[in-house]
């Protein structure tokens, strides 16, 4: 993400949804869409905590947390996130269910 947000479509299939402010936004192309139409040039993460925990299905239930700057900010914001992965069918690997 902070280096090529237009990479992270790859991550989502067509049953994937993320919810951005309020909106929600379901499969890969419109994550896509939406990730790479955020109004700011460039970001950094620094990834402070990651817990997981397994989930039905055979997924992953992931939270982390952290700092994040955007564009030129000197000061970081604090970030938050949650998400669950899930197994891809017919292949080693996950993908970003929510």
């Amino acid at each position: 993400f902070d280096t090529n947000r237009a990479n992270l479509q790859g991550l989502y299939q067509d049953v994937s949804m993320l919810t951005f402010e309020g909106e929600k936004i379901q499969g890969a192309a419109a994550i896509g869409q939406k990730l790479t139409s955020l109004p700011f040039q460039s970001v950094q993460h620094e990834v402070v905590t990651v817990d997981s925990q397994p989930a039905s299905g055979g997924g992953v239930l992931v939270f982390v947390c952290g700092n994040l700057k955007v564009d030129d900010s000197a000061n970081p914001m604090k970030f938050s996130q949650v998400f669950c992965l899930m197994p891809l069918q017919g292949v080693q690997g996950f993908f970003c269910y929510n």
